[in-house]
């Protein structure tokens, strides 16, 4: 074992109470240490934090983290100041005194880190004093900010290349859950990264269970999830502010807390919910893409989508807010060709160029074709990041499965839809590709309906000709057929259904066509054995005594629950029992400001109920 590892180790245990790094962690330490530059793509929950946060406190000086939210930094630092760390904040949110505390202790040698946002470091006031300062290291955060081609491009994160003239000895670490290879080498580019040396953790998470489903009645297939996380903590997302607000106030009509979030609230209220989110238990978000990037709340237990994100990346990294304390956590996805169509709008009407247009409607093809798989989900999103193979248990390698998704739960069935499609692109056809989805629908289940009436469809051939299917599975087979590219919406004509190049070979019969079977959603179940999180009965009352001492605690100083200790933490405890000091800092989470701080309070739970 290396000095700096061994160095790195002691403060792993003593700051941070965490007994040994896991995967990468203590070569990228390492890579930091040794003054080299490198980008680090690691999934959510992999500890990516203390890749630039233990080298800070071994390396000469103040390391520089450049966030690009206020309340990831505020979070952050909350959470070192609890565990001992010399740590500040420089953003829009503090005044004129406040800001110069900061500057003069990192003047002075007072920080080991300093969180700061992409615009104030792009000014030219703050690098002047940063170069008066020793800097151990500069870290770039969310650092898939700086691709063009990503899910969240910022253009602040564009000038930081500048950061490898104005430190030109400054090692640099650039860190991301999400990026494919193709974002990969954009941010090395972007940033001018000096011959990095790249770690690329599996992008697996293997705790998250992924369940997606077909729209039929959003409302209904969201509380039904939502029986089986009951008391939980989650986020819903929706596409629109206006769902957001609906969604919200619906979930609290059915005795659950949901709170609102969109860049249309005022800059107090998205403040309070988020501050609630944080320090309440069981808090449902209800938000848009707004909210989310950088929220480090490990308890989270669920994410739903009711509309299909824009992306792949996108949908990972929003799934990826759950369960980042290792613990069992889910992701459900609703989607419709209603989302399809309105995501599609949304490329077309925006002010980018042809080519970034054809990009975004690739990615959102490979989302809507992932959606519709009858396999195994997981292989194929680890795919889509540019990974292999999926490391599955022995047991479970001889299946090729997950067995953590609806798919290898439920293996959907699949049925010769040959007839049925035929049908829908003949109708399409005799239609003159004029119309959308549900009046093409109407047409072939022989509705008559005002518009039928008005273009007079009802002396159509195909009027009448799919009577035997219902509206969802009519919805189910040309969403199909769009992800396999026998038909497409047109949004700039009204969302009208047109056939496409591979439509005649259909409908000319010389292909055959299988498609997905449609699963009927499954109740959530909870084993009556069993509370939340696995914890027995045997030991319902311990647990429910050490999450109320921590909520105490947390109330008292003025925190967030988990920056006391996370419930993996607390689990670990109700494990063990220790009954000394010494027992709980072998504890995964108790360092030694912790226990210090928190230590004899836990100890006296344990010790009253055992």
């Amino acid at each position: 074992m290396s000095k700096v590892k061994q160095t790195a180790t002691t403060i792993l245990q003593s700051t941070f109470g965490y007994q040994a790094f896991r995967g990468q962690q203590a070569a990228i330490i390492q890579t930091v240490v040794d003054g080299h530059d490198s980008l680090v793509i690691m999934p959510t929950g992999g500890g990516k934090s203390l890749c630039y946060q233990i080298p800070a406190l071994l390396r000469e000086g103040c390391g520089i983290v450049i966030s690009p939210l206020i309340a990831l930094m505020q979070d952050q630092v909350s959470a070192l100041n609890e565990m001992g760390v010399r740590v500040a904040f420089l953003n829009s949110t503090q005044s004129q005194a406040e800001s110069e505390t900061v500057i003069n202790n990192a003047l002075s040698g007072q920080l080991d880190l300093l969180y700061i946002a992409p615009e104030r470091i792009n000014q030219r006031t703050t690098i002047n004093w940063l170069q008066r300062c020793q800097i151990a290291l500069i870290a770039i955060d969310e650092a898939h900010c700086v691709s063009q081609w990503g899910h969240d491009f910022r253009q602040d994160y564009l000038s930081l290349s500048q950061l490898k003239d104005d430190f030109p000895s400054v090692p640099r670490i650039a860190l991301t859950a999400t990026a494919t290879p193709t974002s990969q080498t954009e941010i090395v580019n972007n940033l001018e990264l000096s011959n990095p040396k790249q770690f690329v953790s599996s992008f697996d998470r293997p705790n998250i269970h992924y369940t997606v489903v077909p729209k039929t009645d959003a409302k209904k297939q969201l509380l039904q999830f939502l029986t089986g996380h009951r008391d939980e903590a989650g986020i819903i997302y929706c596409l629109s502010r206006k769902k957001v607000e609906s969604t919200a106030a619906w979930l609290n009509t059915r005795g659950l807390t949901a709170l609102p979030y969109h860049a249309g609230l005022n800059a107090e209220t998205r403040a309070d919910n988020q501050a609630r989110f944080l320090h309440e238990d069981a808090i449902i978000m209800v938000a848009t893409i707004a909210f989310g990037m950088g929220i480090d709340k490990p308890d989270v237990r669920f994410v739903a989508h009711m509309n299909l994100p824009k992306s792949m990346e996108a949908y990972y990294q929003e799934t990826g807010r759950a369960g980042r304390d290792e613990k069992p956590a889910e992701a459900f996805m609703t989607y419709g060709l209603d989302d399809v169509v309105q995501l599609a709008q949304f490329i077309d009407n925006s002010p980018a160029n042809d080519s970034f247009k054809r990009h975004e409607k690739i990615k959102l093809d490979a989302l809507l074709g992932w959606c519709e798989i009858t396999s195994c989900r997981r292989t194929p999103l680890l795919n889509y990041f540019g990974e292999q193979k999926l490391d599955l248990p022995e047991n479970k390698q001889r299946l090729s499965k997950c067995l953590y998704c609806d798919n290898c739960d439920n293996p959907p069935n699949t049925w010769n839809a040959t007839e049925a499609a035929q049908k829908l692109l003949s109708c399409v056809y005799r239609l003159n590709q004029r119309f959308g989805l549900a009046h093409t629908i109407d047409v072939l289940r022989g509705k008559q309906t005002e518009k039928v009436s008005q273009f007079n469809h009802q002396q159509l051939s195909t009027f009448g000709i799919g009577v035997e299917l219902s509206q969802n599975q009519w919805r189910s087979v040309a969403r199909q057929l769009i992800v396999k590219g026998l038909l497409t919406v047109n949004s700039q004509q009204f969302n009208a259904l047109t056939l496409t190049a591979q439509s005649r070979q259909l409908l000319q019969g010389k292909m055959a066509l299988n498609l997905r079977q449609e699963v009927k959603q499954a109740p959530q179940k909870k084993n009556k054995s069993e509370f939340k999180n696995g914890v027995s009965q045997q030991d319902a009352e311990l647990w429910d005594a050490l999450r109320d001492c921590r909520k105490a605690l947390a109330e008292e100083h003025g925190i967030p629950s988990y920056m006391i200790f996370h419930d993996a933490t607390l689990m670990e405890m109700m494990e063990t029992k220790p009954q000394t000091m010494m027992q709980l800092l072998r504890v995964n989470g108790v360092g030694e400001a912790k226990l210090n701080n928190y230590g004899q309070a836990f100890l006296d739970v344990i010790n009253s109920i055992h």
